[in-house]
């Protein structure tokens, strides 16, 4: 087992100069923009003109990265950093320039003077980088703009991942979202055998943006006895004296790394009882603005919320102010820790681990740089099969756990699916066949398919299984989040984010393409005929769509067939966020395999066969749809208008990818000019049946010709417990609706049109009477409702 010596004094004396270097460029990057080595006397002229950052929680953060470096050096490890305080980041983009890592990727922001003032000017400006740990920042794969996230990132970053320590700050702001307090349980579901460690650090500096933190004011007994009741073993340091807190520190760490060890030893070893370990969790408490001004203007600063930003927040054109900075930076004593070319002295670049061993450098932290592709089985294989549209009903998302299942078999070790409690809910149990849920508290008789082994990974929070799945992502492995459609906007944020950080990453030529972030939604809005209205929410299409064109993909497969090939897409994609739709529930099986295939290769298409357009002209109405339910309802409307008044010439088109709609310069996947004429017709009014709310339909076609044209029937919020059919009588999206709508806009009015309206009218205050009298009798009403359009 490796050892972690205590330092010695001349080892102190160099985490402190790179301490001191990191302290220095952090202040740096928030005042200044001239004199990077005050080599004359600050002046007004070389203050940033506004001043922005954070600098409260900086010294913390780089105090603790120089200690795992340290680490990292004596031992080889490999390790990545995760600052749940994100606007921490002119200390994490310091560290990075220490190291050098930043010089490599960015070859302008020199290890030099002139490197120095860029770095300096860039931070927090226009064309330059955030106040926070972003995808800009070398070595992170944690977006700290918004708070919560870091310890379920960690987790998901270190499972299949052995030989990787994910070393997460929480910051005792951050410790007080929702995410955060739900994440302290990843050590119940992390396998020491064969995944990495984590090694929570929870930063306690007492205040964040205006006052106290709860944590930080509670009895430290109080704190101590939560992380333990989740099942740490918490080791606590606590100072701001030097080089005392160095030492302590030190030892500190090095007792979490030993007991990481014995821990990971025992497991990989053969001793290990299979109990769940007691993994180290520090508490580190520190002032905030540590080795900041204690005072300014007779007003206690460090310590307080008001280092929490910018200490001195007047500086240009206050003389005390800029002296008070002045000697806040000499403090630091700069020339000691850089050379007459401005590059860090040696006693400071000695501190850096070599090449990737650097966290900065970390290929764990550009994942792409390790993405093995999975190896798929052919998704052909697993195809039901369709001799005619609509004679057969099947649970869609079952096949799809067939598929995943093999997935499982064919990649052990960078394959996981990440879902709320619901897998077997969701039909997608098969991947029960070949691994467990992975589970590390105490397993009694009565579970099933639950062993510390599994890498099915259930959880009842959506931000967990989001969350893991993005650092399982970034760090270069594939996967899968299924949820309960509504539930998933309580993860929505995290999918914001993650597409912002796919977005950005595109535009950085060193970051190399990650695995795609995919989302299954099911138990839809349509079908929540038990859950009733609170499960009854579209929504995360609508969040999706808002994403930029260049990561964002939304898909609404109507059967098996066309899930199948969507998924096989999605798994082998990269850098996408990938959103599918489609209901668990047996559903009309409309396309064969190869017709499947073509349908999802065009994205949208004729069906010819639904409609009485031959294509020798254009129709009279065009009945367009995405989505199950509402494609099973279009075809029925298109069914009775063929009965009723078959001179009435409709065409029937379904979209799978949604993603089609917008024209090519605003969507990579819109359909050219061209194929939308041929589809929708450049003058035909269009009655669109869409699975989410109407408004999404009138943005994808914005600017496609005479977008007015497009009537959309969607959810409008009108829910209850009820049958489909029910639902989609509710928000106006029923086939009778569908049938209304169509002789309201086609091009001509045939004969027994009017009469078609009435008829549409009558089963409409049917099917009311219907449920009201039937509302003790739901299967027979249910039946009713879901009759094959066929039979209609």
């Amino acid at each position: 087992m490796r050892r972690l010596a205590a330092p010695d004094d001349a080892e102190v004396a160099g985490l402190d100069a790179w301490w001191r270097a990191n302290n220095y460029l952090t202040i740096g990057q928030i005042y200044l923009q001239g004199n990077p080595l005050l080599r004359e006397p600050l002046k007004n002229e070389h203050i940033k003109p506004r001043l922005l950052g954070h600098w409260g929680t900086s010294p913390g953060l780089s105090f603790i990265y120089a200690h795992v470096s340290r680490l990292i050096k004596q031992t080889g490890q490999q390790a990545i950093y995760l600052a749940g305080p994100g606007h921490g980041g002119p200390a994490l983009v310091a560290a990075g320039y220490l190291e050098g890592t930043y010089s490599e990727v960015y070859p302008k922001v020199s290890l030099d003077e002139g490197g120095m003032l860029r770095l300096f000017r860039q931070f927090s400006s226009p064309g330059g980088i955030p106040s926070h740990v972003s995808v800009t920042t070398p070595g992170s794969i944690h977006e700290g703009g918004e708070l919560g996230y870091a310890l379920v990132h960690a987790f998901g970053a270190v499972m299949d991942n052995p030989d990787l320590l994910a070393i997460a700050v929480v910051g005792d702001g951050e410790a007080e979202t929702g995410p955060l307090e739900g994440s302290w349980k990843g050590i119940s579901f992390l396998n020491p055998a064969h995944d990495g460690a984590v090694l929570p650090i929870l930063h306690l500096n007492g205040a964040k943006i205006a006052g106290p933190t709860v944590l930080a004011r509670k009895d430290p007994a109080e704190v101590r006895k939560l992380l333990e009741g989740h099942g740490y073993e918490v080791l606590e340091v606590e100072g701001a004296d030097l080089p005392g807190m160095h030492h302590r520190f030190a030892a500190v760490l090095a007792e979490a790394w030993d007991k990481i060890q014995k821990i990971q030893d025992a497991a990989r070893g053969g001793a290990w009882d299979g109990q769940r370990p007691r993994w180290p969790l520090i508490v580190m408490r520190t002032p905030k603005g540590w080795t900041g001004p204690e005072k300014i203007d007779g007003i206690t600063v460090t310590g307080t919320w008001r280092s929490h930003q910018v200490p001195l927040s007047g500086v240009k054109g206050n003389e005390d102010h800029l002296r008070e900075l002045e000697k806040w930076l000499r403090s630091y004593r700069p020339e000691e820790l850089f050379d007459a070319t401005g590059a860090p002295v040696e006693q400071v670049r000695a501190l850096a681990p070599d090449g990737d061993l650097r966290m900065s450098a970390s290929p764990h932290a550009n994942g792409g740089l390790l993405t093995r592709d999975l190896d798929m089985p052919d998704f052909r294989d697993y195809a039901i099969g369709v001799d005619k549209p609509a004679c057969g009903r099947a649970e869609s998302t079952r096949k799809l756990g067939e598929l995943m299942r093999d997935i499982y078999t064919r990649n052990p070790d960078r394959f996981r699916l990440f879902c709320p409690d619901e897998t077997n809910s969701n039909r997608l149990g098969a991947v029960f066949e070949v691994s467990d849920r992975g589970f590390m508290e105490s397993v009694t008789d009565d579970d099933v398919k639950l062993s510390r082994n599994g890498r099915v990974m259930e959880v009842l929070s959506e931000h967990n299984c989001h969350g893991w799945l993005e650092g399982y992502n970034l760090t270069g492995r594939h996967g899968m989040f299924a949820t309960y459609e509504a539930f998933a906007m309580v993860s929505a944020s995290q999918t914001v984010q993650h597409g912002k950080w796919l977005q950005e990453a595109s535009h950085l030529s060193w970051r190399a393409k990650v695995p795609s972030l995919n989302i299954l939604l099911t138990s839809t809005a349509w079908r929540n005929d038990h859950n009733g209205f609170s499960h009854q929410g579209p929504g995360l299409i609508q969040v999706v769509l808002t994403q930029r064109g260049d990561v964002a993909r939304v898909y609404l497969p109507p059967d098996a067939n066309t899930l199948l090939s969507v998924a096989d897409h999605c798994f082998r994609s990269k850098s996408y966020i990938n959103l599918i739709v489609i209901d668990k529930q047996p559903q009309l099986q409309w396309l064969d395999m190869d017709q499947a295939i073509e349908h999802c290769k065009k994205g949208a298409g004729i069906w010819e066969w639904a409609g009485t357009d031959d294509g020798s002209s254009d129709p009279d109405i065009v009945l367009a749809c995405a989505g199950d339910v509402v494609t099973m309802e279009t075809v029925a409307a298109a069914r009775i208008l063929m009965e009723k008044l078959p001179q009435l010439k409709v065409r029937v088109v379904n979209v799978v990818n949604l993603m089609t709609l917008p024209r090519p310069k605003d969507h990579p996947h819109g359909m050219s000019e061209t194929m939308f004429r041929e589809l929708f017709t450049d003058h035909v009014d269009v009655v669109f049946s869409f699975h989410g709310y109407p408004g999404a339909i009138h943005q994808l076609v914005h600017g496609r010709p005479d977008a007015d044209r497009f009537r959309v029937r969607g959810f409008i919020e009108q829910g209850t417990t009820t049958t489909p059919f029910d639902m989609t009588v509710r928000n106006r999206a029923s086939r009778y609706h569908l049938v209304m709508d169509a002789i309201n806009n086609a091009k001509r009015l045939p004969t027994g049109a009017t009469d078609l309206k009435a008829w549409c009218e009558a089963q409409l205050a049917k099917h009311e009477r219907y449920v009201v009298e039937h509302l003790e009798d739901m299967p027979e009403v249910r039946d009713w409702s879901l009759g094959d359009w066929a039979q209609h």
